[in-house]
């Protein structure tokens, strides 16, 4: 008998890993929980039940219920002011509704950490959402996994890691070089995870996961000996969290508000605190932090990226794109003829556009946009794209994140930059001709003054974009 699977966080970094390993061994029925059901990968709906609601929406939470024997909770409100409040109330109804359905196993992965003087509030709001799901142990199991540092290809912080490594030959950091914790790999991560259905591991109990213990430092250090780089590492007592801060938001992909989350969390020390993990799951031997590293960077160089931290993002599968368009003050229009080329020709060509490969003759100008975007942080352009040959819904491409994708007829992407409005750029193919689309909905007179400045760089820039792709689709 196939055991009934309710999966929440599918979109996400790891939650998206976990759904591949679950529908790679074809062992259980796996239903999972979005907030849009756009969002959501179309390949991927083809094998899963889909339900969509939300955690703080009681009925459609219920009916994701319904049958299930184990749920994972891989769910946070970190986008939100009120992420702590949030967090704790979505898990109460998360574990509520499990348990008015019969649910036999909650699953969560939390943060590793000890409750101090030191805990940021983003670890602490992990730990109080661990306990808020166990509160009723006597009526549910929950299988609490606690981790730290998380290597993996697109991980927040193996991205930081190699970028800070890549760009910087001399680092002068924080003395938070010097804290202690325990990394872990992504597939070690996952491993545990998915074998926690197992009918064996059956009383809550708090597993804490990771491999050696490492400072931040040696991190760095061995991550730069896996790539054959020199590095040198100079701690300083003075770099404050906001300084620190703001430059990871510019050395690395992720935007100020991810970058100081992930430097508050800094302060204490993360190291695994039960031996759980050996007890329970004797089979799974974490890998080092060094080959976790090497496996990462492989799939990097190989575009076999399943996931990354930008994936996700629910506040942009909350507005409804299509009326927002249609409401579109200000539109760019760029057609070019197309008659020697096939739609799968160009379509190949509008997917290879940003990341490493660039936008064309004004990539120069891009990036200057990219660092007035990290200056006010935003994500920039060095969030770069989750592969160099494809794309698929939800990937971040830049400073944009691919809405709609229609094989060889559409491509629509919403800008993530920082901009007074909210933008679209849309590729259509159709009848021998591609059209592209810059839409903008301006938000009161400064978004209006930022399209009318931008007028004669939009002349350019996007003639010349439109007229690359085609170039570029007839060459191959």
């Amino acid at each position: 008998m196939k055991q009934a699977i309710l999966l929440t966080g599918a979109t996400g970094y790891i939650g998206r890993r976990l759904l591949e390993e679950f529908l790679l061994q074809s062992e259980n029925s796996i239903r999972v929980l979005v907030r849009n059901k756009s969002a959501f990968d179309g390949t991927l709906a083809q094998s899963v039940a889909v339900v969509e609601g939300n955690t703080f929406d009681k009925p459609s939470l219920a009916k994701a219920m319904e049958g299930i024997e184990i749920a994972y909770y891989l769910i946070h409100s970190l986008g939100s002011d009120d992420y702590q409040n949030l967090d704790k109330m979505s898990a109460e109804n998360f574990r509520d509704a499990a348990i008015k359905a019969g649910v036999k196993k909650i699953v969560y992965l939390g943060g590793l950490g000890v409750v101090d003087e030191n805990i940021s509030k983003h670890l602490l709001s992990r730990i109080e959402t661990g306990e808020t799901l166990s509160a009723y142990a006597e009526k549910i199991d929950v299988v609490w996994f606690r981790a730290g540092v998380i290597i993996g290809s697109g991980s927040a912080s193996f991205e930081i890691i190699r970028n800070l490594i890549q760009k910087i030959p001399v680092m002068i950091t924080p003395k938070w070089v010097r804290i202690k914790a325990q990394p872990i790999g992504i597939d070690d991560v996952v491993a545990y995870l998915y074998n926690a259905k197992n009918p064996q591991i059956s009383q809550s109990v708090t597993v804490d996961i990771g491999s050696e213990i490492l400072s931040y430092g040696q991190m760095m250090s061995q991550c730069a000996q896996v790539m054959s780089l020199k590095r040198f590492i100079i701690p300083v007592p003075f770099l404050t969290i906001g300084l620190s801060s703001y430059w990871l938001n510019i050395f690395t992909p992720v935007p100020f508000r991810v970058a100081r989350s992930l430097i508050d969390g800094l302060k204490s020390e993360v190291i695994v605190q039960n031996e759980n993990a050996k007890k329970l799951f004797p089979q799974i031997k974490p890998v080092s932090f060094k080959k976790a590293v090497k496996k990462a960077l492989k799939e990097a160089e190989e575009n076999q990226v399943l996931s990354r931290w930008s994936d996700s993002g629910e506040d942009v599968w909350e507005i409804d794109h299509r009326n927002a368009i249609a409401d579109a003050v200000f539109i760019d229009e760029q057609v070019v003829a197309c008659p020697d080329v096939t739609q799968e020709q160009i379509f190949k060509s509008i997917c290879s556009i940003g990341g490493k490969n660039g936008w064309f003759s004004y990539d120069w100008l891009w990036e200057i946009r990219g660092l007035i975007d990290k200056a006010f942080g935003g994500v920039g352009l060095n969030r770069g794209r989750r592969s160099q040959v494809e794309l698929r819904k939800g990937d971040s491409l830049d400073f944009w994140k691919v809405i709609d994708i229609i094989p060889n007829k559409r491509v629509l992407l919403f800008a993530q930059m920082k901009v007074p409005g909210k933008a679209w750029l849309e590729f259509r193919i159709e009848k021998g001709k591609l059209t592209q689309r810059a839409y903008f909905l301006p938000q009161g007179i400064m978004g209006r003054l930022y399209w009318f400045s931008l007028l004669p760089l939009h002349y350019f820039v996007f003639r010349d974009m439109v007229n690359s792709i085609y170039k570029k689709a007839s060459l191959t």
